[in-house]
């Protein structure tokens, strides 16, 4: 017998998801900005993104953007709570979404030439069965945003590899923003900052 092979008879498509996640994004550019970190600590998982309105020159078109309407952001990102990656996850009780943005405070604060107080936040907490939509909705925030340190500048979320481990090459977000000690410690070959420039630049293009 012959047996005859149709790929699309194993590929799924879900308009519903599709508006799903559409109704999260919307919520989450509703939802009120916040200083870096938030004034107060909270509980929760979910999705968080990053707006930058400084004064460094690479990113000024970015920061005319979001000084007129912050709406912009300069990376998204997510917090899972613990077992996640398990299925063991249960509704978190720990400030998870508060440690990445404490997490990313400190990496700021650390560089030669970004301020922390250029910076704000906005965050959605997803808990119980919302809490299965973290990924798609950080996916469709930065398929729809393209934030420059999601899409262009790599290496932002990146953590100190530890000892035994520094023959990494430090990341282009290292290389644009020298500062945090542990990328200093990096051997490998490092990407090159003049073209990490470019690419920024032509990214911010549609910006100008």
């Amino acid at each position: 017998m012959t047996e005859t092979f149709d790929i699309a008879q194993h590929i799924f498509h879900s308009p519903e998801l599709v508006s799903i996640v559409d109704d999260a994004i919307r919520f989450f550019i509703s939802t009120p900005l916040r200083r870096l970190p938030p004034a107060a600590s909270f509980i929760g998982s979910g999705v968080y993104s990053l707006y930058y309105t400084g004064d460094y020159p690479l990113y000024a078109a970015l920061a005319a953007a979001n000084r007129h309407a912050v709406d912009r952001p300069i990376y998204v990102g997510k917090a899972v709570p613990p077992g996640w990656r398990t299925a063991r996850a249960k509704d978190s009780e720990t400030p998870d979404i508060m440690r990445r943005l404490q997490e990313h405070t400190r990496s700021i604060q650390q560089t030669e030439n970004l301020r922390i107080e250029d910076f704000q936040c906005r965050f959605m907490i997803l808990s119980g069965l919302e809490g299965d939509l973290i990924v798609p909705i950080e996916a469709g925030l930065i398929r729809r945003f393209k934030p420059i340190w999601n899409s262009v500048v790599d290496g932002f979320g990146n953590h100190d590899p530890g000892s035994g481990r520094y023959d990494q090459a430090k990341s282009a977000w290292d290389v644009l923003h020298p500062g945090r000690p542990w990328a200093a410690k990096l051997k490998g070959r490092a990407p090159d900052q003049q073209a990490v420039i470019e690419s920024v630049k032509a990214a911010l293009t549609d910006l100008n």
